[in-house]
């Protein structure tokens, strides 16, 4: 978790890592997968979602497909004040947690497949031409030889 601080001059220093820091740094760390929080100088609120939604309006400006659509955000703001508006907010988290869940075991998937993929076998075979894959020759005997002498 990277603990930063917002001073009135705008700019975000990084305690962590006891650096000044830009929004764009803030918003690799979070493409890296790392936290963050973000807290005012001054008074030590935390705007951490201020500078989260910051991050999202300039990745939109800079011609990044929205992630969330219009008719997305006119919903979410509806549902502020109302009593299921905590509901929502637990629902969106999970279900983009078990896209990314689904989207690594799709990922690990096709990396297994791509291992079976018969060309693969065959180019190992050639490359690897000496390299036991089993024991035993074809006639029964164990052997250590992969030439099948013993």
């Amino acid at each position: 978790m990277h603990h930063l601080k917002k001073y009135p001059n705008r700019r975000l220093y990084d305690t962590s890592d006891s650096k000044y820091v830009t929004i764009n740094d803030v918003r690799k760390l979070i493409i890296a997968g790392e936290s963050v929080q973000v807290h005012d100088a001054r008074s030590d609120e935390n705007i951490t979602r201020t500078v989260l939604l910051q991050i999202l309006a300039e990745q939109e400006a800079e011609g990044h497909e929205p992630v969330l659509t219009n008719r997305a955000i006119e919903q979410i703001i509806r549902f502020y004040g109302d009593r299921m508006g905590g509901v929502v907010s637990r629902y969106i988290e999970q279900s983009i947690l078990t896209y990314l869940d689904h989207q690594d075991q799709f990922r690990q998937r096709m990396r297994q497949l791509n291992e079976l993929n018969p060309l693969n076998l065959m180019r190992d075979a050639f490359e690897n031409p000496w390299t036991p894959r089993d024991n035993a020759s074809p006639d029964g005997d164990e052997s250590d030889d992969p030439r099948g002498k013993p």
